[in-house]
């Protein structure tokens, strides 16, 4: 039975022992920009990506901590990098599969970090610091784009500090989610020792 999936790339990854040498970061950027976050229940041309989710989630940790080191903005970006190959699983159903999907994902998130040069497992502070950005990131598009209220939202993910409770988020198209996941990639591989090639 095959367990693997070709890339755009024309890399194999092997889904059942993800290898960090089968991971690209184009490969990356294009999945993440043609998968809908909300399972694509939201409003606009175009869905919200996770690949623009991810850029608002780094742009959201910089923004609540300016002096974090640019390695764990690319762990902020990357949060969400699985999702390339598994597609956005909406929470309530990832807690319905259990454990073996989060073995898998982890895994996988794994062989990402140690592709561009990331612990293989982060920090629990940075974990945790990254997840208060994504579940910001979640009350601006719940409010924003997905149709909840302000008082459902604040209940489900917490009310978003002062500094980022008026991000405005626009969808974009894929091409241009990509291309700005790419942009910020970039930018951030730039500025670390990240292994970018």
């Amino acid at each position: 039975m095959r367990a693997w999936q070709r890339m755009l790339s024309g890399r194999r990854l092997d889904l059942i022992n993800p290898s960090a040498m089968d991971i690209e970061i184009e490969d990356i950027a294009h999945g993440l920009s043609r998968v809908a976050r909300w399972n694509g229940q939201t409003i606009g041309d175009h869905s919200f990506s996770v690949a623009q989710h991810s850029v608002l989630v780094e742009k959201i940790s910089l923004t609540l901590q300016p002096e974090i080191e640019k390695t764990w903005l690319l762990a902020a970006l990357l949060h969400d990098a699985s999702e390339y190959v598994v597609g956005d699983m909406i929470s309530p159903f990832k807690n319905v599969l259990g454990v073996n999907y989060r073995s898998f994902e982890d895994k996988l998130m794994q062989a990402i970090h140690i592709r561009f040069g990331l612990p293989a497992v982060i920090p629990p502070q940075l974990k945790k610091f990254i997840k208060r950005s994504d579940k910001i990131s979640a009350y601006l598009e719940a409010t924003q784009i997905a149709g909840f209220s302000h008082a459902e939202s604040c209940k489900i993910f917490g009310p978003p500090p002062i500094p980022v409770k008026d991000l405005a988020i626009q969808p974009l198209s894929a091409n241009e989610a990509k291309q700005q996941f790419l942009e910020k990639f970039y930018a951030l591989a730039e500025q670390t020792d990240t292994a970018a090639a």
